[in-house]
């Protein structure tokens, strides 16, 4: 297992699989740029037993319970893997949260400070009713401002955020202070 990640809570997954799943992901110093400890998620998606206890470990951790949203919205890229397996085991709709200009238009736009940058997200407008409830996953908080940007493109269209979903959190950093009081959950801990 991976010595620095740790699942949040023990009870998620028994403790070979969660020794199993952590062992799946890889550390990679300097990536994408100095300074930067990348988390490379894409070998738990080529194994299928892995696979498998990232999205139950998901569904095990869900801030609130399935009844309190209509859509899982993405973010790319990696949450779209994440959140298409996860709203096909819940039967729930999915909503990409795409790079700016990767959707036709209409679309809604919110820029964002990155760890190491900015970017801009984008939804489609027309895409989502007023009124449903989203949950927001992704593979990762840091800093919180891609989850804040897209908490805050859904609420432009008078959709109500019901909670996130992350898979991994990086410890000592704050990201989670951005998303305003929702429900969250964490799958696994590991230091910034």
């Amino acid at each position: 297992m991976t010595s620095d990640i740790m699942l949040s809570d023990s009870t998620l997954l028994p403790h070979d699989d969660a020794q199993y799943l952590c062992s799946l992901i890889r550390s990679i110093p300097g990536f994408p740029q100095e300074n930067i400890l990348f988390r490379d998620f894409m070998p738990v998606f080529a194994d299928p037993r892995g696979l498998d206890l990232l999205i139950q470990g998901l569904v095990n951790a869900l801030p609130v319970k399935p009844s309190e949203f209509d859509y899982i919205a993405g973010l790319e890229a990696r949450g779209f893997l994440i959140g298409i397996a996860l709203a096909q085991k819940l039967n729930k709709g999915f909503i990409a949260v795409r790079k700016a200009g990767k959707l036709p238009p209409p679309v809604v736009s919110q820029s964002y400070d990155l760890e190491y940058g900015s970017a801009t997200m984008e939804i489609e407008k027309d895409l989502v009713p007023s009124h449903s409830r989203i949950l927001i996953v992704d593979d990762l908080i840091a800093t919180g401002g891609t989850a804040w940007a897209a908490m805050k493109l859904f609420e432009s269209i008078d959709c109500t955020v019901s909670g996130f979903s992350f898979v991994m959190k990086l410890d000592g950093l704050d990201g989670l202070a951005k998303l305003e009081n929702h429900p969250t959950s964490t799958m696994m801990v590991m230091p910034a």
